[in-house]
């Protein structure tokens, strides 16, 4: 339980954040499972992230669980957020970049290749 805690901690995750509420268990398992308030639905307000667990048969077990995939989905979350801006500034990088001598050499001469193909479809004009 302590490296969760350290882990909410670390993610900026307050206990006052999460709304919990305990659900009526559902599926295989029969009507034991059926009733008991063993499925925990973990809602973090901040972001609007809701996690629901009935993994196990324990509510003491499934609090964990559920504030363990809540930790991992925030995290997930952090780690697309990095990579986008990552991506957006390798972009921006690229865009500013100067071409090189070849490179320049090599478009004008493509250029000049494709002014010539259009040149010849001109029509043709006859003087007689």
């Amino acid at each position: 339980m302590e490296a969760i805690e350290q882990r909410m901690k670390r993610l900026r995750i307050r206990e006052e954040d999460l709304d919990e509420r305990f659900v009526l268990g559902s599926g295989p398992g029969g009507q034991k499972i059926n009733k008991t308030a063993s499925c925990v639905s973990l809602k973090h307000l901040p972001t609007g992230l809701e996690i629901q667990c009935q993994d196990g048969r324990s509510r003491e077990a499934n609090r964990f669980i559920a504030r363990e995939r809540l930790c991992e989905k925030l995290e997930d979350r952090e780690r697309q957020r990095k990579l986008d801006a990552a991506r957006v500034r390798a972009k921006k990088r690229y865009a500013n970049k100067k071409e090189s001598r070849g490179q320049k050499a090599k478009r004008l001469q493509l250029k000049k290749i494709r002014a010539e193909k259009k040149g010849m479809r001109k029509k043709v004009f006859r003087r007689d």
